[in-house]
C-alpha cells in the first residue's frame, strides 16, 4: 500500500526577510549586495530526512518512533502530500486520510456539522455514505451539543475528537496518525486505539507516529525507528524496536553529563547522573541479582527547605515504574542540601526489577511551588536488566512489572 524509496527532505536554515514598505524597498536597493553576501555566509542546509526507504503492506499497522527532531512528522507530511520531498519518491495505493496536527483539514469558520461533510467530500465520499456514518461520527466524537458551533471555538481536545472520528469512520484505505492523539484524555485515547485496531482488522493500513510506547506496542505489527532523519532500524515486533529505541542495544547510555546549558535554575544544577552496579555491564545488561546504584553530582546554589531532588524510572513502554524523592524517608534521615557541591546516591535492591530496558530521569522541585527540573528534559540515563543467578528457574522472563525473589515458608500449624 505504501512504498517509500530513498526519500529525503532538505530545508534551508537561516534568516529570511520580507520587504513590507516602500521605504524598506529603497533601502534594500543599496544594502542588497552586502546582505546577499552575508546571507550566503550564514545560510545552512539541513536534511530533516535522508535516504528513507520502507514498504507497508495492506492491513498493517506500522509504528514510527524516534526522539524529537528525528523526522517523524516530516515523513508523514511528505506521505500526505502536504510538502514535497527534495529527493526520492513515495507511492501510495489508496485513499488517504491524515491526522497530522490539531485542526488539520478543518475550516475554522465552518461548524462541526459542515466540516464533517467537507472532510467526507475531500476523501471522495458520496453524500449518502457520509450521511450513513454521520450519527456514529458525532457519537464517537462526543460533540453533539456543539455540532452547529464554528470549530474555531472548539477546545483542542474537541478538535481532535471530531477530526479522528471523521478520519476513522469515513473509511479511508490508508490512515496517517501523528502525535495529535496525545491531546485527548485517557478514555478518548483508549477509544482511538480500539478504533484503529478495528480498522486494521478490516484491512485498512495505518502509519502511526507516537511517543506513547505502550500504545505502539499494543497496536502495531512492526516498528520503524528514525534517528536524525535516517532509518536506524525496521523491526518485525514492537518490543524489538522499542528496546532498540530505549537503548537496549549499543545505544545504552549509563552516564548523563550536563553540557553546561541544561537544567539551569537558581537552586540546583546537576552536573552528572550515573548508573553503577556491583557487577560489570554485560552485553545483555546488568544482572538482576545485583544492586544498582544511581549517583547524582551537582551544586546547590541556594539552600531551601522545600528543595527536593528525585528520580523517575520508566519501563520500555514508557510507563512510570516509580518516582522517588530525597525527602521520601523520615525527616531526620533527609540528606542536607546546603549550598555547595553535593553528591547523592540511591540504591535499587537486587532481584527487584524484571528483565527489560529502563530509563531513569532526573527531577528537582521546590515542593508544591515550582519545578526546577521537570519531566521530559534530556537529563536521563538508560540501562537494561538481564536474568541473574536468582532469576526464574525456568529461564524465561517472568510476567509482571516487577520480579522480586521472595521467601516462601510452610506453616506447620494447622488452621483452627
Amino acid at each position: 500500500m505504501i512504498t517509500v524509496e530513498r526519500i529525503g527532505k532538505e530545508y534551508q536554515v537561516g534568516e529570511t526577510r520580507s520587504t513590507e514598505t516602500f521605504r524598506e524597498l529603497l533601502a534594500d536597493l543599496f544594502s542588497a549586495p552586502r546582505r546577499r553576501e552575508s546571507a550566503a555566509n550564514q545560510t545552512k542546509r539541513f536534511w530533516a530526512l535522508k535516504d528513507v526507504s520502507f514498504t507497508v503492506h495492506q492491513g498493517e499497522v506500522v509504528g514510527v518512533i524516534g526522539r524529537n527532531g528525528a523526522g517523524k512528522s516530516t515523513l508523514l507530511k511528505i506521505l500526505s502530500r502536504v510538502t514535497e520531498p527534495s529527493e526520492g519518491r513515495a507511492i501510495i495505493r489508496g485513499r488517504v486520510s491524515s491526522l497530522l496536527e490539531v485542526g488539520t483539514g478543518f475550516h475554522p469558520e465552518m461548524t462541526g456539522r459542515e466540516n464533517i461533510y467537507l472532510n467526507g467530500a475531500i476523501l471522495g465520499m458520496r453524500l449518502s455514505e457520509i450521511r450513513a456514518e454521520f450519527d456514529r461520527i458525532v457519537d464517537f466524537a462526543e460533540v453533539e451539543s456543539f455540532l452547529d458551533t464554528p470549530v474555531k471555538r472548539y477546545s483542542s481536545g474537541m478538535y481532535v475528537r471530531l477530526a479522528f472520528a471523521v478520519a476513522a469512520h469515513l473509511r479511508p484505505e490508508i490512515l496517517f496518525v501523528d502525535e495529535v492523539l496525545a491531546v485527548g484524555d485517557a478514555d478518548f485515547q483508549s477509544k482511538c486505539l480500539s478504533k484503529m485496531s478495528d480498522a486494521a482488522k478490516s484491512g485498512r493500513t495505518i502509519l502511526f507516529v507516537s511517543h506513547n510506547l505502550h500504545a505502539i506496542e499494543r497496536l502495531c505489527h512492526r516498528v520503524i525507528v528514525l534517528d536524525k532523519g535516517r532509518v536506524s532500524g525496521i523491526y518485525n515486533t514492537p518490543r524489538e524496536g522499542i528496546g532498540f529505541y530505549l537503548g537496549g542495544d549499543s545505544n545504552v547510555s549509563n552516564v548523563w553529563t550536563n553540557s553546561g546549558s541544561e537544567c539551569l535554575n537558581g537552586y540546583f544544577t546537576p552536573h552528572r547522573l550515573e548508573i553503577a552496579s556491583e557487577a560489570e555491564y554485560a552485553v545483555g545488561g546488568f544482572s538482576s541479582a545485583k544492586a544498582i546504584k544511581l549517583v547524582i553530582d551537582g551544586i546547590v546554589h541556594e539552600a531551601d527547605p522545600a528543595l527536593q531532588i528525585g528520580l523517575r524510572v520508566y519501563d520500555e513502554a514508557e510507563q512510570i515504574m516509580f518516582t522517588t524523592w530525597s525527602t521520601d524517608s523520615a525527616e531526620e534521615n533527609w540528606p542536607r542540601l546546603e549550598e555547595g557541591s553535593v553528591r547523592l546516591a540511591l540504591t535499587i535492591p537486587p532481584s527487584w526489577l524484571n528483565e527489560g530496558n529502563y530509563r531513569v530521569e532526573l527531577l528537582a522541585t521546590l515542593f508544591l511551588r515550582v519545578w526546577l527540573i521537570e519531566p521530559g528534559t534530556s537529563a536521563f540515563v538508560n540501562f537494561a536488566i538481564q536474568g541473574g543467578a536468582n532469576a526464574s528457574p525456568y529461564w524465561v522472563k517472568r510476567e509482571g512489572v516487577l520480579a522480586p525473589v521472595l521467601e516462601w515458608h510452610k506453616i506447620e500449624e494447622k488452621p483452627q
